[in-house]
């Protein structure tokens, strides 16, 4: 038995239509989360912490570190450099 055309159709559409959801799903659930970090910088703003640095230290401890230490020993013989 083979599978008509509008057989085949009807399933890619399905699976389409299923895709399309779980990336609507987990464009809310970003969507919450990303107003969740703001309720959390906005309480640490709050609470006296400066939020650039904050946003800095996640940054840094993401990245790997040696990179880090690699970056920072630069940016202080540039700054020697320039005698500051």
């Amino acid at each position: 038995m083979q599978d008509s055309p509008d057989a085949s159709y009807r399933v890619t559409a399905d699976e389409l239509r299923q895709f399309i959801e779980r990336i609507e799903r987990l464009e809310a659930e970003k969507k919450d989360i990303i107003y969740q970090q703001k309720e959390v910088m906005a309480e640490a703003k709050g609470r006296g912490y400066d939020i650039k640095v904050l946003r800095k230290l996640v940054y840094l401890r993401r990245r790997d570190e040696g990179e880090v230490a690699e970056e920072e020993a630069i940016l202080e013989l540039y700054k020697e450099a320039l005698g500051m």
